[in-house]
């Protein structure tokens, strides 16, 4: 109890000094010093070849092609340019990837996009990337996922029809709530727990891809006959289609946000990638095949969760192991974004360009648990109105302004920053490449079919200009009087401390 009250009394000793947070100089300094180092070391472990490309197939695998083949065939038709966008998908991310691979070798910090852009263009362009996702693109995402889950939990309770959108929305709720708790608790829970979901994950993906080949092999290619007949090709079309395809890829450059913990990052990094992106391509592409096995594209567009009647059809009587298995790799991938959640927000938060608060951790569980309470809070904003196509097609185009912003930032470092050491230099018509597709990307649905949401998503990016001005280049009086008590306020609530300054 004594104990107890000591680490309170250190808490509230800590005092904000022009932005920055002091720690009372108290012997009990030395102990946060230790359990902050062991935060960090447990979270971002030294990550290898193997550790690299299991992370990168572990995350990029997840709700994605178990949700997105609908949306993709719904929008190109038929069943030949469906495959042809799953493995042009897979070019895209592996080439996106290899001009991230120059970008984190040549600029060694982690936090991804946010020091590149940091480095290209200066601190505007990275703060508003590091504004849009804490508010847009990560807790988005994490819904996305959860409401894949809430279709497949759901779904074997509803035979025969879809579950009502209540249920769904209430199960995406609690599964966000039961991470977002196991994460903000330990830290090994949640290591632990993702560990068995990856596992559970490669099983379901093994079944399915096992399973179709098996009916290949006896004959079962009705449905591949005339593939690209009846196929309605348009360049909105395409960009959304392409959008549902690369949000099942999104996480090729999950390595980029842990460069300082990647054990010889300029070979570890780019094989990694070389490696594991074409590997979950194939993947990809043959589950899909394996989903045309056993059903017609109308069949797949009149299905509420593809891979549940998929087993359905195959499986029986074991059918049950699909919805189980696939609720399984969506509450991994949900559970894998909420564990790397404090990653960027630690980063952005060295810079002074976040609440300081986020980027705290915890005395008593060695977590970031306000950067993960506060993602939790979020998604679970953007589950009451949304459903996943919209989200995804928000989520994407959100996303793929800042990616190709970053990608055209190692063009202009080409010429701006030629005595940055480049130990992986890739040619100069893959960046070029990449960037005249996230153009693509962004601009395609706005001009083919414009829709008042794209512009407010634009304005709420560019929001951002405001709370730099104020609480970030000014840094005006009467601002910091305002953050200064909430931060101290959530520190006692929260008993959490800021990791960059302890582990100094």
């Amino acid at each position: 109890m004594g104990e107890e009250n000591t680490r309170k009394r250190n808490i509230k000793d800590t005092r904000e000094e022009d932005g920055q947070s002091v720690q009372s100089d108290e012997p009990q300094t030395m102990n946060l010093q230790k359990q902050a180092k062991f935060f960090i070391s447990a979270l971002f472990p030294g990550v290898g070849l193997i550790s690299g490309i299991c992370m990168i197939v572990g995350t990029i695998i997840g709700s994605g092609i178990f949700i997105s083949p609908k949306s993709v065939l719904a929008n190109v038709g038929s069943v030949g340019p469906c495959l042809t966008i799953w493995a042009a998908c897979g070019v895209i991310a592996t080439l996106g990837a290899l001009c991230f691979a120059e970008l984190g070798t040549m600029i060694t910090k982690s936090g991804a996009e946010y020091p590149y852009l940091m480095e290209a263009f200066g601190p505007i362009p990275a703060y508003l990337f590091s504004w849009t996702s804490l508010l847009v693109t990560k807790p988005s995402s994490f819904a996305i996922i959860c409401l894949s889950f809430a279709e497949y939990a759901s779904a074997p309770f509803y035979p025969g029809c879809d579950p009502p959108q209540v249920v769904i929305k209430c199960l995406a709720a609690a599964a966000i709530v039961v991470i977002t708790i196991v994460n903000s608790l330990s830290v090994k829970l949640g290591s632990y727990l993702q560990n068995f979901l990856t596992a559970a994950k490669m099983i379901i993906v093994t079944v399915i891809i096992v399973s179709g080949i098996v009916l290949l092999a006896q004959g079962k290619t009705d449905n591949f006959k005339d593939s690209f007949k009846d196929s309605k090709i348009s360049v909105s079309s395409l960009s959304l289609a392409l959008y549902n395809g690369l949000w099942a890829y999104d996480g090729w450059n999950q390595l980029n946000y842990i460069t300082e913990e990647l054990k010889d990052p300029y070979r570890n990094l780019p094989l990694s990638i070389i490696i594991g992106i074409p590997l979950v391509t194939v993947c990809y592409v043959l589950i899909n095949i394996s989903y045309f096995t056993v059903m017609t594209s109308t069949e797949l567009l009149q299905s509420q969760a593809v891979a549940v009647t998929f087993g359905d059809r195959v499986l029986y009587p074991a059918s049950w192991i699909v919805p189980l298995f696939v609720a399984f790799s969506t509450i991994g991938s949900a559970n894998g974004t909420c564990f790397t959640a404090g990653r960027l927000v630690y980063v952005a938060g060295r810079e002074g360009h976040m609440l300081k608060v986020l980027s705290y951790i915890s005395v008593k569980r060695l977590t970031p648990a306000p950067a993960i309470i506060f993602y939790g809070a979020i998604a679970i904003i953007y589950i009451i109105p949304g459903d996943i196509e919209t989200l995804i097609n928000y989520f994407s185009f959100a996303v793929w302004i800042f990616y190709g912003l970053t990608i055209f930032a190692l063009i202009v470092m080409r010429f701006t920053r030629k005595e940055l050491k480049r130990p992986i230099r890739i040619p100069i018509v893959i960046p070029v490449i990449v960037t005249l597709i996230s153009l693509l990307l962004v601009l395609a649905p706005i001009i083919s079919a414009p829709e008042w949401a794209y512009l407010y998503c634009v304005l709420f990016m560019l929001s951002g200009l405001i709370f730099y001005v104020l609480f970030v280049h000014f840094k005006f009086h009467w601002a910091q009087k305002i953050t200064k008590p909430v931060t101290m306020h959530l520190q006692m609530l929260l008993e959490v401390v800021p990791a960059e300054e302890v582990t100094e």
